[in-house]
Protein backbone atom coordinates (compact mmCIF):
# COMPACT_ATOMS: atom_id res chain seq x y z
CA UNK A 1 0.00 0.00 0.00
CA UNK A 2 1.71 3.53 -1.07
CA UNK A 3 1.87 6.28 1.06
CA UNK A 4 -1.07 8.05 -0.69
CA UNK A 5 -3.64 5.08 0.08
CA UNK A 6 -2.80 4.86 3.23
CA UNK A 7 -3.47 8.81 4.02
CA UNK A 8 -6.54 7.78 1.45
CA UNK A 9 -8.20 5.53 3.78
CA UNK A 10 -7.32 7.35 6.83
CA UNK A 11 -9.53 9.93 5.58
CA UNK A 12 -11.82 7.93 4.55
CA UNK A 13 -12.62 6.33 8.05
CA UNK A 14 -12.28 9.76 9.30
CA UNK A 15 -15.15 11.09 7.09
CA UNK A 16 -17.17 7.61 8.33
CA UNK A 17 -16.91 9.00 12.03
CA UNK A 18 -17.35 12.56 11.32
CA UNK A 19 -21.03 12.00 9.53
CA UNK A 20 -21.68 9.81 12.60
CA UNK A 21 -20.70 12.83 14.83
CA UNK A 22 -22.52 15.96 12.90
CA UNK A 23 -25.71 13.18 13.41
CA UNK A 24 -24.99 13.21 16.84
CA UNK A 25 -24.21 17.16 17.24
CA UNK A 26 -27.64 18.12 15.82
CA UNK A 27 -30.49 18.77 18.39
CA UNK A 28 -32.52 16.76 16.79
CA UNK A 29 -30.60 13.18 15.78
CA UNK A 30 -33.56 12.03 13.98
CA UNK A 31 -34.21 15.03 11.75
CA UNK A 32 -30.40 14.96 10.65
CA UNK A 33 -30.59 11.49 9.84
CA UNK A 34 -34.05 12.04 7.89
CA UNK A 35 -32.07 14.67 6.26
CA UNK A 36 -29.00 12.49 5.61
CA UNK A 37 -31.33 9.57 4.18
CA UNK A 38 -33.39 11.83 1.48
CA UNK A 39 -29.86 13.35 0.15
CA UNK A 40 -29.19 9.97 0.13
CA UNK A 41 -31.45 8.90 -3.18
CA UNK A 42 -30.57 12.12 -5.39
CA UNK A 43 -26.62 10.66 -4.71
CA UNK A 44 -27.63 7.13 -5.69
CA UNK A 45 -29.54 8.30 -8.54
CA UNK A 46 -26.34 10.43 -10.01
CA UNK A 47 -24.26 7.56 -9.31
CA UNK A 48 -27.10 4.75 -11.25
CA UNK A 49 -27.30 6.99 -14.06
CA UNK A 50 -23.70 6.40 -15.46
CA UNK A 51 -23.46 2.55 -13.56
CA UNK A 52 -24.41 -0.44 -15.95
CA UNK A 53 -27.54 -1.81 -14.84
CA UNK A 54 -28.13 -4.53 -12.35
CA UNK A 55 -29.92 -7.70 -12.59
CA UNK A 56 -32.87 -8.17 -11.75
CA UNK A 57 -32.39 -10.95 -9.70
CA UNK A 58 -30.93 -8.84 -7.06
CA UNK A 59 -34.30 -6.67 -6.73
CA UNK A 60 -35.00 -8.16 -3.63
CA UNK A 61 -31.31 -7.94 -2.03
CA UNK A 62 -31.87 -3.98 -2.85
CA UNK A 63 -35.53 -4.19 -0.62
CA UNK A 64 -33.94 -6.33 1.83
CA UNK A 65 -30.66 -4.15 2.39
CA UNK A 66 -33.16 -0.80 2.08
CA UNK A 67 -34.91 -2.66 5.37
CA UNK A 68 -31.99 -3.46 7.43
CA UNK A 69 -30.50 0.18 6.50
CA UNK A 70 -33.19 1.46 8.30
CA UNK A 71 -33.39 -0.88 11.06
CA UNK A 72 -29.50 0.16 11.41
CA UNK A 73 -30.14 4.33 11.32
CA UNK A 74 -33.27 3.99 13.63
CA UNK A 75 -31.01 2.37 16.23
CA UNK A 76 -28.23 4.44 16.03
CA UNK A 77 -30.27 7.21 16.12
CA UNK A 78 -31.52 6.43 19.29
CA UNK A 79 -28.19 5.32 20.70
CA UNK A 80 -27.20 8.71 20.24
CA UNK A 81 -30.48 10.07 21.97
CA UNK A 82 -29.11 8.41 24.79
CA UNK A 83 -25.26 8.01 24.94
CA UNK A 84 -21.71 9.62 23.83
CA UNK A 85 -20.53 9.68 20.46
CA UNK A 86 -16.96 7.77 22.24
CA UNK A 87 -19.08 5.11 23.74
CA UNK A 88 -21.98 4.41 21.49
CA UNK A 89 -19.89 4.26 18.01
CA UNK A 90 -17.15 1.76 19.26
CA UNK A 91 -19.90 -0.72 20.31
CA UNK A 92 -21.71 -0.13 17.28
CA UNK A 93 -18.88 -0.51 15.42
CA UNK A 94 -16.84 -2.88 16.95
CA UNK A 95 -19.79 -5.73 17.82
CA UNK A 96 -20.98 -5.99 14.01
CA UNK A 97 -17.85 -8.08 12.81
CA UNK A 98 -18.07 -10.33 15.43
CA UNK A 99 -21.71 -11.01 14.69
CA UNK A 100 -20.83 -11.34 10.77
CA UNK A 101 -17.83 -13.78 11.76
CA UNK A 102 -20.28 -15.98 14.36
CA UNK A 103 -23.30 -15.89 12.12
CA UNK A 104 -21.51 -17.21 9.20
CA UNK A 105 -19.48 -19.78 10.97
CA UNK A 106 -22.34 -21.09 12.04
CA UNK A 107 -25.07 -20.40 9.56
CA UNK A 108 -23.48 -20.34 6.18
CA UNK A 109 -20.64 -23.00 6.96
CA UNK A 110 -17.69 -20.58 6.66
CA UNK A 111 -14.59 -22.07 7.78
CA UNK A 112 -13.62 -19.43 11.08
CA UNK A 113 -10.12 -19.40 11.25
CA UNK A 114 -7.71 -19.72 14.49
CA UNK A 115 -6.84 -16.11 14.74
CA UNK A 116 -10.63 -14.89 13.55
CA UNK A 117 -11.66 -16.55 16.86
CA UNK A 118 -8.97 -14.81 18.84
CA UNK A 119 -10.41 -11.82 17.31
CA UNK A 120 -14.31 -12.57 18.17
CA UNK A 121 -12.73 -13.31 21.78
CA UNK A 122 -10.59 -9.30 21.56
CA UNK A 123 -13.77 -7.87 20.29
CA UNK A 124 -16.23 -9.56 23.16
CA UNK A 125 -13.67 -8.16 25.75
CA UNK A 126 -13.50 -4.78 24.30
CA UNK A 127 -17.06 -4.51 24.13
CA UNK A 128 -18.18 -6.04 27.45
CA UNK A 129 -15.09 -3.75 28.95
CA UNK A 130 -16.87 -0.18 26.98
CA UNK A 131 -19.96 -1.39 28.48
CA UNK A 132 -19.31 -1.80 31.77
CA UNK A 133 -18.38 2.10 31.86
CA UNK A 134 -21.89 2.49 31.10
CA UNK A 135 -23.01 1.11 34.72
CA UNK A 136 -19.79 2.43 36.04
CA UNK A 137 -20.24 6.48 35.14
CA UNK A 138 -23.82 6.48 35.47
CA UNK A 139 -24.75 7.05 31.93
CA UNK A 140 -27.87 5.82 30.61
CA UNK A 141 -28.48 2.10 30.53
CA UNK A 142 -30.64 2.05 27.46
CA UNK A 143 -27.88 3.13 24.95
CA UNK A 144 -26.60 -0.31 25.27
CA UNK A 145 -29.68 -2.13 23.40
CA UNK A 146 -29.89 0.47 20.90
CA UNK A 147 -25.88 0.49 20.33
CA UNK A 148 -26.25 -3.66 20.04
CA UNK A 149 -29.30 -3.38 17.82
CA UNK A 150 -27.79 -1.28 15.49
CA UNK A 151 -24.59 -3.43 15.45
CA UNK A 152 -27.07 -6.43 14.92
CA UNK A 153 -28.51 -4.21 11.90
CA UNK A 154 -25.08 -3.52 10.21
CA UNK A 155 -24.30 -7.28 10.48
CA UNK A 156 -27.38 -8.44 8.46
CA UNK A 157 -26.77 -5.63 5.70
CA UNK A 158 -23.20 -6.59 5.47
CA UNK A 159 -24.15 -10.37 4.70
CA UNK A 160 -27.15 -9.37 2.01
CA UNK A 161 -25.02 -6.64 0.51
CA UNK A 162 -22.23 -9.71 0.23
CA UNK A 163 -24.50 -11.45 -0.96
CA UNK A 164 -26.86 -8.95 -3.14
CA UNK A 165 -23.86 -7.23 -4.81
CA UNK A 166 -22.71 -11.10 -6.64
CA UNK A 167 -25.86 -11.64 -7.80
CA UNK A 168 -26.35 -7.84 -9.37
CA UNK A 169 -23.45 -8.50 -11.65
CA UNK A 170 -22.59 -4.43 -11.22
CA UNK A 171 -21.51 -3.82 -7.29
CA UNK A 172 -21.10 -0.46 -8.02
CA UNK A 173 -24.97 0.08 -9.25
CA UNK A 174 -25.99 -1.96 -6.51
CA UNK A 175 -24.89 0.20 -3.84
CA UNK A 176 -26.28 2.74 -5.87
CA UNK A 177 -29.83 1.54 -5.63
CA UNK A 178 -29.29 0.37 -1.99
CA UNK A 179 -28.65 4.35 -1.32
CA UNK A 180 -31.95 4.99 -3.05
CA UNK A 181 -33.69 1.92 -0.84
CA UNK A 182 -32.28 2.80 1.70
CA UNK A 183 -32.16 6.91 2.13
CA UNK A 184 -36.16 6.50 0.63
CA UNK A 185 -37.26 3.84 3.47
CA UNK A 186 -35.95 6.10 6.64
CA UNK A 187 -37.19 9.02 5.30
CA UNK A 188 -40.67 7.86 4.74
CA UNK A 189 -40.63 5.54 7.30
CA UNK A 190 -39.94 7.89 10.17
CA UNK A 191 -42.62 10.31 8.53
CA UNK A 192 -45.35 8.18 9.09
CA UNK A 193 -43.93 6.99 12.33
CA UNK A 194 -43.44 10.41 13.44
CA UNK A 195 -45.25 13.15 11.11
CA UNK A 196 -44.16 15.39 8.92
CA UNK A 197 -43.13 17.85 11.92
CA UNK A 198 -39.91 15.14 11.76
CA UNK A 199 -38.17 16.83 8.89
CA UNK A 200 -36.47 19.79 10.33
CA UNK A 201 -37.18 23.04 8.96
CA UNK A 202 -34.11 25.07 9.56
CA UNK A 203 -31.33 25.70 7.15
CA UNK A 204 -28.78 25.00 9.28
CA UNK A 205 -29.69 21.41 9.68
CA UNK A 206 -30.28 20.94 5.85
CA UNK A 207 -26.10 22.09 5.50
CA UNK A 208 -25.35 19.87 8.29
CA UNK A 209 -27.55 16.58 7.33
CA UNK A 210 -26.39 17.20 3.54
CA UNK A 211 -22.54 17.33 4.10
CA UNK A 212 -23.13 14.21 6.57
CA UNK A 213 -25.07 12.50 3.72
CA UNK A 214 -21.76 13.37 1.34
CA UNK A 215 -19.64 12.33 4.01
CA UNK A 216 -21.12 9.23 4.05
CA UNK A 217 -20.56 8.39 0.72
CA UNK A 218 -17.43 9.55 0.40
CA UNK A 219 -16.20 7.26 3.08
CA UNK A 220 -17.71 4.49 0.94
CA UNK A 221 -16.24 5.35 -1.97
CA UNK A 222 -12.68 6.39 -1.04
CA UNK A 223 -12.50 3.09 0.46
CA UNK A 224 -13.83 1.14 -2.56
CA UNK A 225 -11.19 3.02 -4.80
CA UNK A 226 -8.78 1.93 -2.28
CA UNK A 227 -9.47 -1.52 -2.55
CA UNK A 228 -8.89 -1.92 -6.34
CA UNK A 229 -5.12 -0.69 -5.51
CA UNK A 230 -4.32 -2.58 -2.15
CA UNK A 231 -5.42 -5.77 -0.74
CA UNK A 232 -8.69 -5.54 0.48
CA UNK A 233 -8.30 -7.34 4.00
CA UNK A 234 -5.51 -4.46 4.63
CA UNK A 235 -8.05 -1.25 3.74
CA UNK A 236 -10.75 -3.04 5.41
CA UNK A 237 -9.18 -3.02 8.43
CA UNK A 238 -7.44 0.03 7.87
CA UNK A 239 -10.95 1.86 7.62
CA UNK A 240 -11.62 0.60 11.39
CA UNK A 241 -9.39 3.27 12.59
CA UNK A 242 -12.98 5.44 12.60
CA UNK A 243 -13.20 4.06 15.82
CA UNK A 244 -10.78 6.02 17.09
CA UNK A 245 -11.38 9.11 15.13
CA UNK A 246 -15.16 8.61 16.48
CA UNK A 247 -13.74 8.78 20.38
CA UNK A 248 -11.34 11.37 19.59
CA UNK A 249 -14.08 13.71 18.41
CA UNK A 250 -15.87 13.05 21.12
CA UNK A 251 -13.65 14.15 24.05
CA UNK A 252 -12.03 16.66 21.81
CA UNK A 253 -14.69 18.61 20.14
CA UNK A 254 -17.92 17.68 21.94
CA UNK A 255 -15.98 17.37 25.99
CA UNK A 256 -17.40 13.97 26.51
CA UNK A 257 -15.46 12.50 29.47
CA UNK A 258 -12.58 10.16 28.54
CA UNK A 259 -11.75 7.59 31.25
CA UNK A 260 -8.26 5.16 31.48
CA UNK A 261 -11.03 2.52 30.71
CA UNK A 262 -12.79 4.05 27.95
CA UNK A 263 -9.86 5.30 26.05
CA UNK A 264 -8.31 1.31 27.00
CA UNK A 265 -11.69 0.08 25.32
CA UNK A 266 -11.48 1.64 22.30
CA UNK A 267 -8.06 0.64 21.67
CA UNK A 268 -8.89 -3.10 22.20
CA UNK A 269 -12.21 -2.88 20.67
CA UNK A 270 -9.77 -1.88 17.01
CA UNK A 271 -7.54 -4.56 17.72
CA UNK A 272 -10.15 -6.95 17.72
CA UNK A 273 -11.48 -5.33 14.21
CA UNK A 274 -7.96 -5.66 12.98
CA UNK A 275 -7.26 -9.01 13.63
CA UNK A 276 -10.98 -9.83 11.84
CA UNK A 277 -10.71 -7.88 9.12
CA UNK A 278 -6.72 -8.87 8.43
Amino acid sequence: MTLGIFLAVLGAAFLHALWNALIKLGTSKVGGMVILSIVEVPIGLAVVIFAPPIDPAAIPWVIAAGCTHFAYKFFLTYAYDRGDLSRVYPIARGAAPMVVALVGGVFLADAVSAQEYLAISVLAGGILLMARGVFASGEDRRLLPFALGSALATATYTLIDGMGARVSGAPVAYVAWVFVADGTFFALGMVALRGWDVIPRNWQAWRMGTFASAASYGAYAVSIWAMTFAPIAVVAALRETSILFAVLIGWLVFGEKMSGEKAVAALVIVAGVMLMRL
